[in-house]
């Protein structure tokens, strides 16, 4: 599913609050001194479906300090969601956080696949021996890296760049989309297929 990132001014997006894709309304913020008005650089959009405020200033969302981050994938599993969830959380405050996190996200991911879970880097050497497709595992190094980097700090200055640490929660859902819910949407339709046409199949392959 396509996710709409929350835009400035923008009508139509996924909440930052419920995740539902919906209408959005905007309203200019002021303030009032001695009965005078004056405009400010704030702006608050709200959401048609759970009516929660976000709160902007010069164009960039405030509150919640989540922003534009996904939610985790629906078929993620559960240990693996809360670390998602808690990176998510303090990101806007501290993208070098966040991306420790998600390193931690990934080394449980690497424990849902069936890997060790101690050595990352080791754990992806097995899926490429397995034929991980390699967007997958460019992906998977591109989270390890960058982790890796929040821990100890090498040649990637999220500081400077905080928008990397935003991207690898797209690359960690992306991960789990292939991983986990395309196998899982092809096996229920299989799973579906007439009795008469599996056994069929099953005798053609034995």
């Amino acid at each position: 599913m396509t996710h709409y990132s929350p835009e400035y001014k923008k009508e139509e997006f996924n909440c930052p609050y419920c995740g539902v894709y919906a209408r959005q309304s905007w309203a200019d913020c002021y303030y009032a001194l001695w009965q005078t008005s004056f405009d400010t650089d704030l702006s608050i959009s709200r959401c048609a479906h759970c009516n929660e405020v976000a709160y902007w200033n010069e164009q960039r969302m405030l509150i919640p300090s989540t922003g534009s981050v996904e939610l985790p994938a629906s078929d993620m599993p559960d240990s693996c969601k809360k670390i998602f969830i808690e990176a998510r959380d303090v990101v806007g405050v501290s993208p070098k956080g966040a991306a420790a996190l998600l390193r931690l996200c990934l080394q449980q991911l690497m424990i849902e696949f069936g890997q060790a879970g101690k050595n990352i880097n080791a754990d992806i050497a097995e899926l490429v021996k397995q034929g991980l497709p390699p967007l997958i595992q460019q992906s998977l190094d591109i989270c390890r890296v960058v982790g890796n980097n929040a821990v100890h700090p090498g040649e990637i200055d999220l500081d400077d760049s905080p928008e990397i640490a935003h991207s690898l929660f797209k690359l960690i859902n992306l991960i789990v989309h292939d991983r986990i819910t395309r196998p899982n949407e092809v096996k229920a339709l299989y799973d579906a297929l007439p009795s008469g046409a599996l056994e069929a199949i099953e005798k053609r392959d034995s």
